[in-house]
């Protein structure tokens, strides 16, 4: 017996990865073009901080990770491998963003029972795209073929992002002060969380959704929020920010106070910042996209939570509307929606109120839609709490 008949095919990986090096070329240009310094076939991939480094005071490099997680199942019975490459970028660039920093260099983790190296470099090429629009370099990876582990035609990915910024533009919510402004900008959709709700929610993947089939639409890519941030930090200050995921707004948005994080070497906030601050939601403040609506309408609440197939409204346009009523009257519903998703709004920043409007604009313009959703309040007894408002 030899390594292809126990279900490892050498060959099939070296064809994926003459497949990865293209991609990964195409993802070095501008600065990055210099600080490159060997490419995709090394035992380790290296990046100069040169230039980079070079025009901050004090750099702080800034890492992140994660993975894409059961969205995957939607992309293979789709047969559709490239959007999960861009969701698998955007999950660990959003985060980097949160703290200010500019990611640099992304590596990813891909494995599988069987190596397909046309499915694999599909979804690598998703990843290169993803690197390419946030100005990160696609320095290295992992491809493991583990026969018997993993069901055949299964993959999973993961990724690993770099980013740097100068310690004293780290946004960190020490700056947030009772009063600030929340503002939301659109999200594309789900993302990349909830889907294990979703996937038992809406079996059938090619129910129509707005005249193509729901599974395609649930596998458009989180979106990418890094250079309208980054170019939006050069004119305003931002004081802090939320990449809306697991948990959605009410676990995601209370990270943002500083009274929440504690630095290992650091002693808690001082004095000046206040220790009880929380988010206030405006309900209505942004229209919920329908296809959060047509989640809703398939879940009713159980013992168990959100978990059964709502039979009264099963397709098209009814389910929407029913979704929407739900989201309104079924409180017990909307906060567990709150909680799993997103809800349209996939980053949140905290910022002093005259600069609001300066915000909205420059997101607009870039094409991310954005809206004021809420405010700080000081709250004694409730820090990193969040509430919703009718106002």
């Amino acid at each position: 017996m030899n390594y292809k008949q126990a279900g490892v095919d050498i060959e099939e990986g070296y064809r994926a990865v003459d497949k990865y090096r293209e991609l990964s070329a195409k993802t070095v240009n501008g600065m990055a073009a210099g600080a490159v310094l060997n490419g995709i076939g090394s035992f380790a991939g290296m990046y100069s901080l040169g230039e980079f480094a070079a025009a901050m005071e004090e750099p702080v490099l800034v890492s992140g990770t994660d993975g894409v997680g059961t969205k995957l199942d939607i992309a293979f019975r789709m047969k559709k491998y490239d959007t999960v490459g861009i969701d698998c970028v955007a999950m660990c660039v959003n985060d980097v963003l949160c703290h200010g920093a500019r990611p640099l260099f992304f590596l990813d983790y891909l494995a599988c029972g069987k190596l397909d190296a046309d499915v694999a470099a599909e979804m690598v090429k998703g990843v290169a795209v993803g690197c390419r629009e946030t100005g990160s370099v696609l320095l290295g990876g992992e491809t493991a073929e583990m026969p018997g582990f993993y069901d055949m035609g299964k993959y999973d990915i993961a990724g690993f992002s770099v980013g740097i910024v100068d310690r004293k533009n780290i946004v960190d919510g020490s700056k947030i002060r009772e009063g600030d402004a929340l503002v939301g900008i659109a999200s594309s959709g789900p993302h990349s969380n909830g889907f294990s709700l979703i996937r038992k929610a809406l079996p059938d993947l090619y129910e129509d959704f707005g005249g193509m089939p729901i599974g395609m639409a649930l596998l458009e890519p989180t979106r990418l929020y890094v250079k309208p941030i980054l170019s939006l930090m050069k004119k305003i200050e931002i004081r802090g920010m939320a990449h809306i995921t697991g948990g959605g707004f009410y676990e995601n948005i209370p990270r943002i106070f500083a009274s929440n994080k504690v630095a290992h070497n650091e002693k808690p906030a001082p004095q000046s910042i206040p220790l009880a601050l929380t988010a206030v939601i405006r309900e209505g403040s942004w229209n919920i996209p329908p296809i959060f609506a047509r989640i809703a309408a398939a879940c009713v609440r159980t013992d168990n939570g959100c978990a059964s197939t709502d039979k009264v409204a099963a397709n098209g346009g009814a389910a929407e509307t029913r979704g929407a009523e739900l989201l309104k009257t079924d409180a017990a519903l909307r906060k567990q929606m709150f909680n799993t998703f997103n809800m349209g709004i996939g980053f949140v920043l905290a910022l002093a109120p005259p600069d609001v409007k300066q915000a909205i604009e420059h997101l607009d313009g870039a094409g991310f839609p954005a809206w004021e959703i809420g405010r700080v309040e000081a709250d004694a007894g409730a820090a990193g709490a969040l509430r919703f408002v009718h106002d």
